[in-house]
């Protein structure tokens, strides 16, 4: 038998009150811990279940382009929603929304009549004018919530640089999708107090969070120059029946992109959602986003290091045979029969890759390809585009003289548009090296500078221009220039690849030009018919007169003086074509440059078979002539 004692009682009694004063304490603690911590998170979690809300979506920004031309814009629609435990009557309510909308009768019933889901959005983008009408029949468990719809004041002209917007308001392609965290603003929201079962309170209390718009875009894009451009490049697509055609348009003393587009296309306001490959392959904004070997107009870049490393002068002659035999391999010009004996402006006047060849040559692998790195070559041009490549480069260590060879000329090498013409803008410009843009400002915020640092001299400059303005007075770019203002320029022909192998007949034929004005370089253009079909391929023939047109039509646009002085070669003469077939080459050629006619001569034989042009076609005086031999 246990006897209790007064001293067992206090002991019973003092664990008692630590047990209870435990059991408080935890619990003050946490009653504290949800007030002071969770207490929000909690207050928050309450009001959803005692408000509904409706999301009002934020006004996405306007792009304008440089002179406030309104290129994307956004227009007031609705969002239609449900709320199946408020409506009464739920056949009239089905068959009024669904009449006024639109739809079918069964689906929206089905989803007036839910159980499960406690709200349904039935329909986006609804116009105001419908929305009107449906507010007007005031029936319980009906909502509208404001959203809004992106339409495009000029259609087509900008598409594949503004790219598309979801119904959401989210960016999915081009500047939309780049620049979608500046567009797109804050969403707002409409809280109305309701019930458990989520219908309204009459009477209760109705708490509204006003959206934010988005901030505006302004571009350095011309809406002018673009849809000259696309009209240009779309024409070029038919004549030549290409897979495709690609302009840009830079200019060059900001690296502002004033124009960039590729053919074919599609007007934004009449999208083909039902087509998705077309959608999406329409949408590509080529010059960005792209890789090509860029053939003779890389001969630019080989100039460019080769005249500022001091290992070529102007006074300096070279021989071309028709082609240069290193380490083994043969490599031929493109004129198999050989240029001769020329000055370096009559090599870059003639675009013969034997003095190519030896320019890269003399600069050997280690100083070219410091050259290169030096210009951006296989590296991102840090343009504000998604997609934007580094191009390809074969690693310097693998390099043999055969492949300097190569790419000394433009082949074995591959570059994307948009950072080769930033590199051929900054080296025939002021010689610093920028990242190219399409935005200029955001909302009232204009962009710090894109600069990125000094790749050439003035002085190398000079030269330089001075060269390239020789390709269009006098050599193989004829057809590039316009009259009364001075171009620069390159033509380029490559050759296409396929499973590691030449493609046979497919070519890439492009042309990289630049408008001058009072002698300084102001605009660039670099223009690539991407497999042209028509059975000629050269660059001087195929790429260069569009990218004549046009500068002619940018002049005009931005009314840019007139100067006399500058023939560009071209007078208005119209010349015939000489009948040269059955002709040896080297008659042929002779005949022709007595015409006034500037050759190139289109293959391996010994006898002349046809021309394009062909015979007795007017042409003007020192335009190019391709010969094609047998």
């Amino acid at each position: 038998m246990r006897l209790y004692t007064a001293t067992s009682e206090r002991r019973r009694l003092v664990a008692f009150l630590a047990v209870a004063l435990a059991v408080v304490a935890v619990l003050s603690g946490r009653l504290l811990w949800l007030q002071i911590f969770t207490g929000q998170a909690l207050q928050v979690r309450a009001a959803e279940q005692w408000y509904r809300d409706l999301p009002l979506m934020a006004e996405r920004g306007t792009i304008y382009d440089r002179n406030g031309v309104v290129l994307a814009t956004s227009n007031l629609t609705y969002s239609v929603y449900l709320r199946p435990v408020a409506i009464k009557d739920k056949e009239n309510t089905a068959r009024q929304v669904a009449d006024i909308l639109g739809l079918a009768y069964e689906n929206v019933l089905r989803k007036a009549s839910s159980t499960t889901v406690s709200e349904w959005l039935i329909k986006m983008q609804v116009d105001k004018t419908t929305a009107l009408q449906l507010a007007g029949q005031q029936l319980p468990g009906v909502y509208l919530s404001q959203t809004y719809q992106r339409s495009y004041p000029v259609g087509s002209v900008g598409a594949q640089v503004l790219g598309l917007v979801s119904v959401d308001n989210h960016g999915q392609e081009g500047l939309e999708a780049y620049y979608d965290d500046y567009l797109r603003g804050q969403d707002g929201k409409v809280a109305t107090q309701s019930d458990l079962r989520g219908i309204k309170i009459e009477n209760g209390v109705e708490y509204y969070l006003p959206a934010i718009a988005g901030d505006n875009l302004v571009l350095n894009l011309d809406a002018g120059v673009q849809n000259i451009v696309q009209n240009i490049i779309s024409r070029a697509y038919t004549e030549h029946q290409a897979k495709s055609v690609s302009a840009l348009v830079v200019d060059i003393r900001n690296g502002g992109i004033v124009a960039s587009a590729a053919a074919p296309y599609y007007d934004l306001n009449e999208q083909p959602r039902d087509d998705v490959a077309t959608l999406l392959a329409q949408i590509k904004n080529s010059p960005m986003i792209n890789v090509l070997e860029p053939g003779s107009t890389f001969k630019i870049i080989t100039l460019a290091a080769a005249l500022e490393a001091g290992v070529v002068s102007l006074d300096d002659r070279f021989m071309c045979a028709g082609s240069r035999t290193i380490a083994g391999e043969k490599i031929k010009c493109w004129k198999t029969k050989g240029h001769g004996i020329q000055t370096l402006a009559e090599g870059v006047n003639n675009s013969c890759n034997c003095v190519f060849m030896d320019l890269a040559l003399r600069l050997g692998v280690d100083k070219y390809y410091d050259y290169l790195a030096k210009f951006g070559i296989g590296q991102k041009a840090g343009v504000d585009f998604y997609g934007e490549p580094s191009g390809l480069l074969l690693n310097k260590k693998y390099v043999r003289e055969v492949d300097l060879a190569r790419i000394g000329f433009g082949q074995a090498i591959a570059v994307s548009p948009v950072q080769f013409i930033a590199t051929v803008s900054a080296l025939v410009g002021d010689g610093n090296l920028r990242s190219p843009r399409f935005v200029d400002r955001i909302g009232e915020q204009t962009l710090p500078t894109n600069v990125k640092r000094q790749i050439l001299s003035p002085q190398t400059s000079a030269t330089l221009s001075k060269l390239l303005y020789g390709v269009v007075t006098t050599g193989s770019g004829k057809k590039a220039a316009v009259p009364g203002y001075q171009i620069g320029g390159k033509t380029g022909t490559a050759q296409k690849y396929q499973n590691g192998a030449i493609a046979q007949g497919k070519y890439v034929s492009s042309f990289l030009g630049y408008l001058s004005v009072a002698g300084e370089p102001r605009y660039a253009c670099y223009l690539y018919v991407d497999e042209p079909s028509t059975g000629v391929y050269y660059g001087s023939i195929v790429a260069a007169p569009y990218v004549g047109e046009i500068f002619a039509a940018l002049a005009q646009y931005l009314k840019l003086p007139y100067d006399a002085q500058y023939a560009n070669g071209q007078d208005n003469t119209l010349i015939s074509v000489p009948d040269v077939r059955g002709l040896s080459v080297a008659d042929a050629e002779k005949v022709l440059t007595k015409a006034g006619c500037f050759v190139e001569v289109d293959g391996d034989g010994d006898t002349i078979t046809g021309s394009f042009p062909v015979y007795d076609s007017q042409i003007k005086k020192g335009e190019p002539v391709v010969l094609f031999t047998a």
